[in-house]
C-alpha cells in the first residue's frame, strides 16, 4: 500500500481571506509576530498497489483533476510505502 500525502496551496498572488482573518485573530490573542498566515489543504490518498511509479502518475492525476485549480493553487506531494492496514 502507498499513501500520498498531498499539500494544495494558494499561489502567492492569490488573495487568503481565511488566512487573514487567521491571522488578525492570533494578533488579537497576542501572537503580534505574526506576519502572514496562508490556509491550505492537506489531503492523504491510499493506494492499494506496491508500485509507487503508478501511484505518483495517479496522485498526479488526482491532483490535476479534482483537487487542486490550477488558476489559483499549485500542489506537491509525498509518497510512503506503508503495509497494509497502517494507512
Amino acid at each position: 500500500m502507498i499513501l500520498a500525502k498531498i499539500y494544495v496551496c494558494l499561489k502567492p498572488n492569490v488573495l487568503d481571506p481565511q488566512g487573514k482573518a487567521v491571522t488578525n485573530s492570533l494578533r488579537q490573542l497576542g501572537y503580534s509576530s505574526v506576519e502572514e498566515t496562508r490556509v491550505s489543504k492537506y489531503i492523504e490518498i491510499s493506494f492499494h498497489t506496491t508500485d509507487p511509479e503508478q501511484a505518483r502518475r495517479e496522485a498526479e492525476q488526482i491532483c490535476r483533476d479534482l483537487l487542486a485549480n490550477p488558476n489559483t493553487e499549485h500542489y506537491h506531494f509525498t509518497l510512503e510505502e506503508r503495509e497494509d492496514g497502517q494507512a
